[in-house]
């Protein structure tokens, strides 16, 4: 059983994939060919954005992003302990503070109550993360920003196709962010991101960031870096692309069976109202969590923690301060989240063994 059955896709695409690559093989433009431009439409159209910029990563996203605010020494930039450290190492490398807020615990996300307490005269922006596939309340989180003159980033790396109140991730925030790594729900074959915003001067600096801070070669403007996203990946995301909302649909179809058969036996994930969930990971909490991991890898079962430690537990943030108790949803968990194989692909017959399996191992 795959954890994540990249496989499958790629035999139910092969014909839209391999015709999409192989345009790009014989027109040669591998950085910044036309598939850039035509795939940055697509996205755009679909957030209802005015600019969809792709980029080398989703790492390489929150980075451009934060330095087109303008964020850098002496900043601080408030998002959440229990997400990837891409999240915060992006901070720490404009030279500003990552400065940190518990989450709610029924959908992962930033506790919005929290954030006013966080904010201070040097704070510059919010990172939200959207985590295992549904936004936190963002209604509350633009109002309170939006109060204080500091920016939203959504950090939409396992949320792109996910909605609230309608609009779709990416799409909600001063700045949306997301990756396209290939486990994302959507998903390259190597490292790949965008970012989203209907701001025509950040997105001018964005394109500029991404190229070396020029949107003109031999002019500079910014301090920018290698930023750009490889034709052949856009090529890969394009042939995968007349697909994604059927896969949108199947992933909620699985992700409400799953917590329909499970509810009874452990804490499932909560749809928050006016959201829909795509599931990158379909992710419970468990008593005696690696030993439940343990007794599903005998039965073939694949599975995994996404997190096993906050980030102010890790030891680059040390320099933070923070201590253990600090963040007491986030540790607590860190300790119990345990995420079930999970994708579009994914048959019945295995969800229910995946299921059964699991209420055995916890008799």
């Amino acid at each position: 059983m795959e954890f994540i059955d990249l496989k499958s896709q790629y035999r139910h695409y092969r014909q839209d994939i391999d015709r999409r690559m192989q345009a790009v093989l014989e027109h040669g433009q591998f950085v910044m060919g036309p598939e850039v431009a035509e795939l940055e439409g697509i996205l755009a159209a679909y957030t209802s954005t005015k600019h969809a910029i792709t980029v080398a990563s989703g790492t390489a996203s929150l980075e451009i992003a934060l330095r087109a605010l303008g964020v850098g020494p002496g900043d601080e930039v408030i998002t959440v302990p229990f997400t990837w450290i891409s999240t915060a190492e992006t901070i720490a490398l404009t030279g500003a503070k990552p400065v940190f807020v518990d989450i709610e615990p029924a959908g992962y996300n930033i506790n919005p109550e929290l954030i006013t307490g966080a904010i201070s005269s040097r704070t510059k922006a919010i990172i939200p993360v959207s985590l295992f596939g549904q936004m936190p309340d963002y209604g509350r989180i633009n109002s309170v920003a939006a109060s204080r003159g500091i920016a939203v980033i959504e950090d939409a790396a396992q949320s792109f196709g996910a909605r609230q109140h309608g609009k779709r991730s990416g799409g909600v925030t001063l700045v949306g962010s997301t990756s396209f790594f290939p486990a994302k729900p959507l998903g390259c074959y190597g490292d790949g991101g965008a970012l989203f915003t209907n701001d025509d001067h950040l997105a001018e600096s964005m394109r500029a960031i991404r190229t070396h801070g020029g949107v003109r070669r031999h002019h500079h403007t910014l301090v920018g870096t290698n930023g750009r996203f490889d034709t052949l990946q856009a090529a890969v995301i394009l042939g995968k692309w007349p697909h994604f909302e059927e896969e949108v649909q199947r992933r909620e179809q699985l992700g409400a069976r799953y917590s329909a058969k499970l509810r009874e036996i452990c804490v499932v994930p909560e749809v928050q109202a006016g959201n829909t969930h795509v599931y990158a990971q379909y992710t419970v909490r468990v008593p005696q969590r690696d030993q439940v991991a343990g007794v599903l890898k005998t039965k073939g079962i694949p599975t995994a923690v996404y997190y096993p430690k906050c980030l102010h537990e890790q030891p680059v943030f040390a320099p933070l301060g923070y201590r253990l108790g600090d963040f007491p949803e986030s540790e607590r968990a860190a300790r119990e989240v345990l995420s079930l194989p999970m994708h579009p692909f994914l048959s019945e017959t295995d969800q229910d063994f995946v299921v059964e399996s699991l209420k055995s191992a916890l008799n």
